[in-house]
């Protein structure tokens, strides 16, 4: 399973515009969290990040220090097309679990979800190895299982809760009350910091 979702698996989705997970727009929970973050400043990353509407928003918002990482060679030659005059955004065509920097915040936006479940651990550790000391996991996790055979790969609270109890605190692993009207009541909002 895993080898089928490699790059060329999602790199065929946005060749052939099988993009059904996109919302074509920030999604309204994530929106709301970027509106209540005071330092524009914040070294941030998305990982898996898609058409990333939200990186579009937070640079519309004044935000300057943004990464983008992802496996699909045809989003990632879109997405430094689009953004190719703003010094704001660092965009890179790679694995996310080779990748190296250290980051403030890193956003959660169904990444997690297209990742086979085998890597469950491996993200978790991963995540701790770029965030910064008191560094935060925010965004979206499916809280729902789905019918047929992911991607997108659910989960719960309880599974989520038992995966990141090893080195984050949790802020917030809550119900989502501002989904998009086709996931409502089916995905929480996490804030997880890194323990020190």
């Amino acid at each position: 399973m895993e080898k089928e979702l490699g790059q060329q698996f999602w790199d065929e989705r946005y060749q052939t515009n099988e993009t059904g997970w996109d919302l074509g727009a920030v999604s309204p929970p994530l929106k709301a969290y970027i509106d209540q973050l005071q330092n524009k400043n914040l070294r941030i990353l998305i990982p898996g990040c898609g058409n990333t509407y939200e990186a579009e928003y937070m640079l519309q918002q004044g935000f300057t220090n943004i990464t983008l990482i992802d496996i699909a060679p045809t989003l990632v030659n879109n997405l430094k097309e689009k953004f190719k005059n703003n010094t704001n955004i660092n965009i890179l065509l790679g694995d996310f679990f080779v990748h190296q920097g250290e980051y403030d915040l890193i956003l959660e936006q169904t990444f997690f979800c297209a990742l086979n479940p085998s890597l469950r651990t491996k993200y978790r550790d991963k995540m701790l190895t770029l965030l910064a000391a008191e560094g935060k996991l925010s965004g979206l996790l499916f809280n729902k299982v789905f019918e047929k055979e992911g991607p997108p790969f659910g989960g719960s609270k309880q599974e989520y809760e038992l995966l990141f109890k090893t080195g984050f605190r949790f802020i917030t692993c809550e119900p989502c009350y501002n989904s998009v009207a086709p996931r409502a009541g089916g995905e929480l909002f996490i804030i997880l910091q890194k323990a020190v």
